[in-house]
């Protein structure tokens, strides 16, 4: 006799995984239930990615300024009203999460506005002790930011705080050198804020190509962020007007806010997974095979709660093969391979496939790249420079990586990510015809490598 469930699928989690996930496999019939302990929309429309985004946007406006000048149009002087551009932005967060709960709710999802945890492979129990059997669980949780603990820190901010500001302080120390900490330190800066950053590392976004890291260093010392490498907190302590911070490497000084940006947990702790026979990583992620299915056949997890790629679309995607493996009845792996990203920093940095040093550990490669000042800053006498860069593998002549440093290097990222997604060949960029003039142009006119390795 089969056994019977209240639902076909719970999902714990309101992030865009789990949204599309539930949306979805309600849509063609599935009996689902969701619940979410915050607000729907998850880390990417809450906390992250949009809000981030429409910050940086913001940002930008004093280059733009400035750059006005030097095409000759006069320019009257300017100011950032703070808070009117924050009331702005919660409500365009307050108009997205609606139509995320819109369409869950017009899918036939039923929403549970409270936290959640896993009682046994089958079960779900809510904050408020109701508690619901389901043929599948999926876990879509997310991350959240890691809180280092400093003495003397105490009261930092880490990035879900930086969205609710009253007020922009005058002056922040940004602990970290990921994507993260570099994309506010260039935001804060763009918005008037005196920003210092300190990584302990050699140079700053660790993983993306290193001749693309040392541009965007570049370009965030010319727009005012004090980057200082190498260099870690030796002491710290709370005064009047903020925290005093001795850097390791010399020197104290009082910045009115300090930022924690040091990476990203997954949210698992006390969800009752391990109880249930789920198995969890060294880092706190849930361990899952590529159908997003854990140890116990019953439970499911995608997102960056997997501590595999902490990005939306990838999320996304993870939700959609979970739909179609198991409602579907069509088992689908999740494709993993040549994801793009872009680093939202100024200038931008866009990315795919492998950097000059992954490819040049696996066989004989060359390098085609070209750096120079594009023509719009150049005319304007602004000193940035843009990056175009091509991995090659020397026998097939396919085309591993692509990595650009420039304006609106993430627009350019993505439709370049197609065409190395497909296969593309250095041969199959040489014959395409440039668009003039255009910095891209760069991609398909390089005709010599500049390195080969291997």
């Amino acid at each position: 006799m089969a056994t019977s469930f209240d639902l076909d699928l719970f999902v714990i989690g309101g992030g865009s995984g789990g949204v599309r996930a539930a949306r979805v496999a309600a849509q063609g019939g599935a009996k689902v239930a969701l619940a979410e302990e915050s607000r729907m929309g998850g880390t990417c429309v809450i906390r992250g990615c949009v809000p981030k985004k429409l910050m940086v946007f913001a940002s930008t406006v004093p280059g733009t300024l400035a750059e006005a000048a030097g095409y000759g149009w006069r320019v009257g002087a300017a100011s950032f009203d703070w808070p009117v551009f924050r009331k702005k932005l919660h409500s365009e967060l307050d108009r997205l999460e609606g139509i995320y709960r819109a369409g869950l709710v017009n899918a036939g999802v039923t929403i549970h506005d409270q936290r959640a945890v896993i009682a046994d492979p089958h079960r779900v129990r809510l904050a408020d002790g109701t508690e619901f059997t389901a043929r599948h669980i999926l876990v879509a949780t997310g991350g959240r930011p890691f809180r280092a603990e400093i003495p003397g820190c105490e009261s930092a901010m880490v990035s879900d705080d930086v969205f609710n500001l009253e007020t922009l302080p005058k002056s922040i120390l940004i602990i970290g050198g990921g994507y993260i900490a570099s994309e506010f330190a260039c935001v804060l800066a763009g918005l008037g804020v005196k920003v210092t950053q300190f990584y302990r590392g050699e140079q700053i976004l660790r993983g993306f190509d290193g001749e693309a890291r040392d541009l965007v260093a570049e370009g965030m010392r010319e727009r005012g962020v004090d980057l200082r490498l190498g260099t870690t907190i030796e002491a710290a302590e709370e005064v009047e007007g903020g925290t005093r911070i001795t850097a390791s490497t010399g020197g104290a000084e009082v910045y009115e806010k300090v930022l924690l940006a040091t990476g990203r947990v997954p949210n698992t702790h006390g969800m009752g997974l391990e109880e249930a026979g789920v198995k969890i990583g060294k880092a706190g992620e849930i361990v899952v095979n590529e159908y997003s299915q854990t140890d116990v056949p019953s439970i499911y997890a995608v997102g960056d709660v997997t501590g595999r790629i902490a990005l939306t679309p990838v999320a996304i995607r993870e939700g959609m093969a979970f739909v179609e493996t198991v409602f579907g009845g069509n088992p689908t792996p999740v494709d993993h391979e040549l994801v793009p990203s872009a680093v939202f920093t100024q200038p931008e940095l866009g990315s795919v496939g492998l950097t000059e040093d992954e490819a040049g550990g696996r066989g004989p490669v060359e390098i085609y790249a070209t750096s120079f000042r594009p023509m719009r800053s150049a005319f304007a006498g602004a000193p940035d420079r843009v990056l175009m860069k091509l991995v090659v593998e020397t026998e097939s002549r396919r085309v591993l990586g692509c990595h650009i440093v420039s304006p609106e290097a993430g627009e350019l990222i993505q439709l370049a990510a197609v065409a190395v997604k497909m296969g593309a060949t250095k041969e199959d960029f040489d014959r395409t015809c440039a668009v003039h003039p255009t910095m891209a142009e760069e991609l398909v006119t390089m005709k010599m490598p500049v390195r080969r390795l291997g």
